[in-house]
């Protein structure tokens, strides 16, 4: 079962390995493997195909944060959209190790087991906040801990200190965040990603649109989450959260330049 904020809880040049681990441990270790991982698309009107990122292996442990660089248009982006399932990778093996122990190749699962993960071990911090219509932040943010059978009083509560902690004032709380300011929207984005622990975390440039108050609470709470054992793969826009909060980063090169990913400790 995933574990809601508020509960306790313990506390080389190439990357591309020539002989890859088949087998991830089930805990305190490796999370995500991806082998080989591609992404391509194909244009109908010009009845060609486009890659993006290419060729990609690493991996990420339990308690990592492990961060995505590299140019614009690299496919940053398509890669962690090809872990969550909103991309079909082309290419490749996604294996995730669930909190049962199982080994599921994401890249190949069926839906359902996607959606039920996606409910209760993976969260996804997009760029952008979608969210229902005429709906107030506070529920947005507590939508996903109702949708796990949480009480909803509680779970109300639970995302009103969440959001108090990412600087979204209660005066705001039940107001749809539609109105909002880009910066404010991306606190609620922020915080509706973080409001229930996951075992694999993925974060899309969440502090892109953030001051620096706001950016070094993102930094607290995601060290919270490392600490927690959360194993997370991210893409930083500001180097110095890349400084602040990776443990490895992964170069990712345009598909065009090469086929390839390139690894700093």
């Amino acid at each position: 079962m995933p574990i809601p904020r508020n509960s306790s809880l313990p506390p080389s040049e190439a990357v591309r390995d020539t002989e890859p681990n088949t087998s991830l441990p089930s805990a305190g270790g490796t999370v995500l493997q991806l082998t080989g991982l591609g992404k391509s698309f194909y244009l109908h009107e010009q009845h060609k195909t486009v890659p993006s990122a290419m060729g990609v292996t690493f991996d990420v442990a339990s308690g990592e944060l492990v961060a995505l660089v590299g140019p614009s248009g690299a496919g940053k982006s398509s890669l962690l959209k090809s872990i969550y399932r909103t991309y079909l990778p082309s290419d490749g093996t996604i294996n995730y190790r669930t909190e049962s122990g199982a080994l599921v190749d994401l890249a190949t699962a069926n839906e359902s087991d996607i959606i039920a993960l996606r409910e209760r071990e993976i969260g996804f911090v997009t760029q952008f906040l979608h969210c229902l219509p005429r709906q107030s932040t506070r529920d947005v943010v507590a939508r996903p801990l109702v949708r796990l059978g949480v009480d909803e009083r509680e779970a109300r509560e639970r995302a009103r200190a969440l959001l108090l902690r990412l600087g979204v004032p209660e005066s705001l709380h039940d107001i749809a965040p539609a109105t909002f300011s880009g910066g404010e929207r991306q606190r609620v984005n922020i915080a509706r990603g973080l409001v229930v622990r996951r075992r694999l975390l993925l974060l899309d440039e969440p502090t892109a649109s953030l001051d620096v108050t706001a950016r070094d609470r993102v930094i607290d709470l995601v060290r919270e989450e490392k600490a927690a054992g959360v194993a997370i793969l991210a893409i930083f826009h500001d180097p110095a959260v890349v400084a602040a909060l990776a443990d490895r980063t992964v170069t990712v090169h345009p598909a065009a330049a090469a086929d390839a990913t390139r690894e700093v400790a």
